[in-house]
């Protein structure tokens, strides 16, 4: 195998790939080497909140693994092959491995305090919003779900897991996103603990769920992240928007209501409505449901607007708007915004929202925060295909937490990177910016002692694992008779 150096791949990937990127000849590739070489400026920032300084050096090298190691990101391919090791001795490796799996499992830091500095860099840098950007910060939240064998992981269940599309034995997380036009971070998130689990108190001690972590609904885990963020005071969102999951809950909406926080929620299509100011304030009005409502609406309230420029040109929808007023849990409340949404196609269905947005703000403005969505669609994209966010092993609440604020981290650093890059690169997707990233950050260079001790490393580890499989298995047919035929 041949080894290239940081510097040597981030010349070769320089006089490939960026002019093609930018069809730039005198590019100031010295400029993209600084703006991808600030990890350890980035990471200084937040190494107090990891405590001592053993735990400081493995954040570091968890989130160099994130960003470098080859193949699926987890604990041990990121230890074996970017922890040098001067000695020729594979339990060193092993060593290693089991350093790391502490730091993300038992070190005592906490991913909050992580999540809290994250929002402080996002407010500096990234909420100041462009002039033609009428939106100012949006929060988008999102769930995520991922696959997982076996029922020991922390909130392990058959749930809906949305990224396949079916029920699945899977973890779902609740994500909070901050979007500005200057970048996207990820500000908080917690995991979804079913309510088996969170009835279970040997699974609890077990995974290391926090006591006062209860059965919360996603609605609930969703205002959560957001009283939390609301707490730490440097991050304000002009708009907060989800998808149906999230519209189905009225204790969400008063509860977003009673904040005085402006929002754009997919609803289902049977939600309903009063379409007429009510006279009794009870559900004895005439009320409609959203689907009826909209089949009732002339062609020229229709209105199509241009969301954004996408891959093969703008990407466009058709929107119109009814002031209604909502029906929940038993009470109608104050009036709203029933938006509708459809594709340009005849046979395109239409996607329904509520806002509690005044009456004078403009029907563009609720079109372009439906538009945000996507971005927590990205982020979910390039943190499991870039930045090993599915890559994990970890079994406990801390540790899953643990992860998901690493790799928060290390998106935040990628973004800055792609941001700084993107005055000479506009096109700049966060794929490249990886790219440039693995090109510029110095990756360990295995010499042969070391290639032996990680082969070493795997056989040992192989054998202790046929060994304890082996006796699993006697033990569970002890009563059974054989004959081994080899």
């Amino acid at each position: 195998m041949i080894h290239i150096g940081g510097n040597e791949l981030f010349e070769l990937a320089s006089s490939i790939v960026f002019p093609v990127l930018c069809q730039e000849d005198d590019m100031e590739r010295i400029d993209l080497r600084a703006a991808a070489g600030e990890l350890d400026s980035l990471h200084g920032r937040f190494a107090p909140r990891f405590g001592r300084r053993e735990a400081r050096e493995h954040s570091l090298t968890y989130v160099r693994g994130l960003l470098l190691a080859e193949g699926r990101k987890n604990v041990e391919r990121m230890a074996l092959q970017l922890v040098p090791r001067d000695t020729d001795e594979a339990l060193d490796r092993q060593a290693d491995v089991l350093a790391i799996q502490r730091f993300l499992t038992l070190a005592p830091w906490e991913a909050t305090d992580v999540q809290t500095e994250i929002q402080a860099v996002f407010a500096e840098e990234f909420v100041p919003a462009a002039p033609q950007w009428p939106l100012g910060t949006v929060g988008v939240l999102d769930e995520s779900s991922f696959l997982k064998q076996g029922t020991e992981s922390v909130g392990v269940s058959r749930q809906w897991c949305g990224r396949h599309g079916k029920v699945a034995n899977c973890q779902t997380g609740v994500f909070l996103i901050g979007v500005t036009p200057a970048g996207t971070a990820l500000l908080e998130h917690q995991l979804f603990l079913p309510e088996d689990w969170a009835a279970d108190a040997a699974r609890r001690h077990k995974t290391r769920v926090p006591p006062e972590v209860t059965f919360l609904t996603k609605p609930q885990i969703a205002r959560q992240l957001l009283e939390r963020v609301a707490a730490q005071g440097a991050v304000q969102f002009d708009w907060i928007t989800a998808d149906e999951s999230y519209g189905r809950s009225g204790e969400w909406f008063d509860w977003l209501d009673a904040q005085g926080q402006r929002y754009v929620i997919e609803i289902p299509v049977n939600i309903s409505f009063a379409v007429s100011p009510p006279q009794r304030l009870t559900p004895d009005e005439t009320v409609h449901q959203a689907q009826e409502i909209a089949a009732t609406l002339p062609a020229r309230v229709w209105e199509t607007l241009s969301l954004r420029e996408g891959t093969k040109g703008p990407l466009a929808f058709a929107f119109a708007r009814v002031r209604v007023y909502a029906v929940r849990h038993g009470h109608m409340a104050g009036p709203c915004w029933l938006l509708m949404r459809r594709g340009l196609e005849p046979d395109s269905k239409i996607q329904f929202y509520v806002s509690n947005a005044s009456e004078d703000v403009p029907l563009e403005t609720l079109a372009l925060v439906t538009g945000v969505r996507h971005k927590v669609e990205e982020f979910f994209e390039d943190g499991k295909g870039h930045l090993g966010m599915a890559d994990y092993e970890a079994r406990s609440w801390t540790s899953w937490h643990h992860h998901m604020s690493l790799v928060a981290l290390a998106h935040l650093y990628v973004t800055q990177v792609r941001r700084k890059v993107g005055h000479d690169i506009p096109d700049l997707t966060l794929d490249m910016a990886v790219r440039i990233v693995q090109a510029a950050l110095e990756r360990p260079t295995l010499a042969p002692g070391e290639s032996l001790q990680i082969i070493e490393y795997h056989l040992e580890r192989n054998h202790i694992a046929r060994k304890a499989h082996r006796k699993k298995w006697l033990r569970k047919n002890r009563r059974r008779k054989f004959k081994p035929l080899l």
